[in-house]
C-alpha cells in the first residue's frame, strides 16, 4: 500500500513499513478502562495511574526547552492580541461577494502551499485537484504525558465540539471518538514531538520518513500541523495526522484546532486574499469565520467531485457561492 502525503498542502508517496513499536508515552485511548475492576483493584489503579501522570508530566515539564518555548509562544499571543489579531468574533461584519467566494475557495481547496520534489518541500502555490473525504471521519486525541489532567479534558472537548461542528457543516460523518480513529490529533511538547516517530508509524504505517522528519524537526514558528493521506493517488483522503504543540497558550491553542481540522477536511491552502477567514497567514482571525463555515460547505456540496481540477470545478464553484451568499440565504 502506497500513501499519498499532504503536510500542509504537500503531496508524496511511501512504501509501507512495519509499525515499530510505541514511541513516547501517550494517553492510550483503547486501554481497558479502570471501572471495569473491582472496587479495591479500581482505588489502587486511579491512585497508581494519577501517581504516574504526576511523575511523568513533571519530568516532562521540567524540560528547558518546552519551558522556552511555553514563555515565546505566550509572548506571540500576547502581541497578535495587542494588535488586534487573533480575533474570536466570526467576521460578520466583513463583507464577501459571489465572486470573492468563489476565488477564495478556488484558491485554499484547488491549490496546494507546498509541493514535493524528493523529500524537499517546494514552495507553491501550486495547481492541484479536490480532495475531501468520502468514508466517515473518527477524530481520536492522543495527549503526551507533559499535558496536566484538566488540560487534556479541556482539549478533547474542544476537539469533540469542533468536530460537531465540522459534521453541521459539511452534512459529513464526522465525530470525535475515544478509540482509534482515522483523524489523529496529536497534543505534544518539545521533547516529545522530537521523538514522536514510533508512534506516527505505529499510528499510519507507510507514513513517509521525510514527513516524520518533518513533523520531528517543525520550526518554531509553527505552531501546528496537519498531514492528510489517500490511498496513492486518490484525492480520497484515507487517514490524517494533526500536531498541535502542548505549550501553546489558549487563543493559539484554540487556532491551531480550527485551521488544522478544517484543512484536514480538504482546505489544505492559505491565501492572502481571503477575509475574513483563518485560511490566511495574517492571523487576523484565530476562530473560523462564517466565511471559511462556507467553503466547507462548498467542500463537501455534491455538485463538486473528488478529483475536479481548477478548471473544471470553477463553474459549479461560481453557482454554489452565489447561491450561498443569495439574499435570502445571508
Amino acid at each position: 500500500m502506497a500513501l499519498a502525503a499532504l503536510a500542509g498542502c504537500t503531496d508524496a508517496t511511501g512504501p509501507q513499513t512495519p509499525a515499530p513499536a510505541p514511541g513516547p508515552q501517550v494517553t492510550d485511548p483503547l486501554a481497558t478502562p479502570p471501572e471495569a475492576r473491582p472496587g479495591g483493584v479500581l482505588r489502587a489503579a486511579r491512585a497508581q495511574r494519577a501517581a504516574d501522570e504526576a511523575r511523568d508530566a513533571k519530568r516532562a515539564a521540567e524540560s528547558p526547552a518546552s519551558q522556552n518555548i511555553r514563555g515565546y509562544y505566550i509572548g506571540v499571543e500576547d502581541m497578535l492580541i495587542a494588535r488586534g489579531l487573533l480575533r474570536n468574533d466570526d467576521g460578520r461584519s466583513i463583507p464577501v461577494t459571489p465572486e470573492r467566494l468563489a476565488a477564495n475557495f478556488i484558491d485554499i481547496a484547488l491549490y496546494d502551499e507546498y509541493s514535493r520534489d524528493g523529500a524537499a518541500l517546494i514552495a507553491g502555490p501550486n495547481p492541484s485537484r479536490l480532495r475531501r473525504w468520502a468514508q466517515p471521519v473518527r477524530i481520536a486525541v492522543e495527549t503526551g504525558a507533559s499535558v496536566p489532567p484538566a488540560t487534556r479534558i479541556r482539549d478533547r472537548t474542544e476537539v469533540q465540539q469542533f468536530a460537531e461542528r465540522l459534521a453541521r457543516l459539511t452534512g459529513h460523518d464526522i465525530a470525535a471518538t475515544p478509540g482509534r480513529g482515522n483523524f489523529t490529533v496529536l497534543f505534544l511538547n518539545e521533547d516529545e514531538r522530537r521523538v514522536i516517530g514510533p508512534r506516527l508509524s505505529a499510528i499510519l504505517p507507510g507514513i513517509p520518513a521525510h514527513d516524520i522528519e518533518a513533523i520531528q524537526s517543525l520550526p518554531p514558528q509553527t505552531y501546528c500541523t496537519v498531514f492528510a493521506y489517500s490511498l496513492g493517488a486518490s484525492p480520497l483522503y484515507s487517514d490524517a495526522v494533526a500536531i498541535i504543540r502542548a505549550e501553546l497558550p489558549p487563543r493559539l491553542r484554540s487556532s491551531c484546532i480550527h485551521e488544522e481540522l478544517a484543512q484536514g477536511m480538504g482546505l489544505a491552502n492559505d491565501s492572502p486574499k481571503a477575509r475574513p477567514s483563518i485560511f490566511n497567514d495574517d492571523e487576523e482571525f484565530g476562530l473560523l469565520t462564517w466565511h471559511d463555515e462556507l467553503l466547507l460547505k462548498m467542500l463537501y456540496d455534491p455538485r463538486l467531485r473528488p478529483g475536479m481540477t481548477v478548471e473544471t470545478a470553477a463553474e459549479p464553484v461560481k453557482q454554489i457561492a452565489a447561491e450561498l451568499l443569495a439574499p435570502d440565504q445571508t
